[in-house]
């Protein structure tokens, strides 16, 4: 399960754009809570720390503690909108979880005994469709990533979700078909091979064909 991250936060005193901007030139971020039944929380949080819990990998699917005026928030961060050219963190949205909350949640995956592919190892390519999958689980239940294993996977072969083992209490948001998560491509040398063998073929055959047909 994901651990828990605890982003300190303060209260907004004024709203609107020209707030938000100097708000922004002293290194912090406008945020919002919100969710639950509750009044929206208008808050700002430090650039730096923000920009840290986003490089960790996990942090949408992490409960979020947001500390305001000595109380701590559980929640789950929902968007933050980031500067087209720069970048920098602009604006998050953090949904606020009621206890025993249920949540969809984005949980990358991850591809175990690439060894053990019949297909990987003869140079083949594992490309991935899906590099995150969309569950719904308990809010103290989310998973850090999801492993899947593609031991016995030859080429051309394709993994579905109905090979993925997920943990107790996790279900997948997606249940009217069984997904690709990832295909075992051909490797270019052999796709070449095949190309010139149906080359050589369709030469040979034109070759034998009698003068006139």
């Amino acid at each position: 399960m994901s651990d828990s991250l605890t982003l300190p936060a303060e209260t907004r005193e004024r709203a609107g754009k020209g707030a938000s901007r100097a708000l922004r030139r002293e290194g912090r971020v406008p945020a919002v809570v919100y969710g639950s039944n509750q009044e929206p929380v208008a808050i700002h949080v430090e650039e730096k720390e923000l920009v840290r819990q986003l490089g960790t990998g996990h942090f949408f699917n992490s409960i979020v503690e947001v500390e305001v005026g000595g109380k701590k928030v559980r929640t789950l961060p929902k968007d933050v909108a980031f500067h087209p050219v720069s970048d920098r963190p602009l604006h998050v949205d953090f949904l606020r979880l009621a206890k025993n909350a249920t949540v969809h949640v984005n949980v990358p995956v991850s591809f175990i005994n690439e060894e053990k592919s019949p297909g990987l190892k003869r140079g083949g390519v594992l490309n991935v469709v899906r590099h995150e999958l969309e569950l719904v689980c308990g809010a103290d239940k989310i998973p850090d990533e999801i492993v899947i294993d593609v031991t016995g996977f030859d080429v051309g072969e394709s993994i579905h979700f109905s090979h993925v083992s997920l943990p107790s209490g996790v279900e997948s948001a997606i249940t009217d078909r069984d997904f690709t998560i990832a295909t075992i491509a051909a490797p270019s040398a052999l796709k070449s091979q095949e190309g010139d063998t149906t080359k050589d073929e369709g030469e040979e055959e034109a070759e034998a064909a009698p003068e006139g047909e």
